[in-house]
């Protein structure tokens, strides 16, 4: 089975959603019923491991966190696409 990864990380929005999901003042327990309203099948342990990047998003998961957040895919993709259009 191949490892997904990037650079050694899991996902790209680890620190991003953290810190997007404090300043909404949303819990990871909050967060994850709000995805599970949404028909994503998560749990606070799970978001735990994606903000500790242990586990890869998918882009269903990254577009029901950001309609749970409301936030915009750009808003969590903001600091990988810096440092990709950096590389240029």
């Amino acid at each position: 089975m191949q490892k997904l990864s990037y650079q050694g990380r899991k996902n790209v929005i680890a620190m991003p959603l953290r810190l997007m999901r404090v300043r909404k003042r949303v819990t990871q327990q909050e967060l994850a019923a709000r995805m599970q309203v949404l028909g994503v099948n998560i749990d606070q342990q799970a978001i735990s491991n994606i903000e500790n990047n242990k586990r890869i998003v998918t882009d269903y998961e990254l577009a029901c966190f950001c309609k749970a957040l409301r936030c915009t895919e750009q808003e969590l993709l903001q600091d990988f696409n810096n440092k990709l259009r950096a590389e240029d």
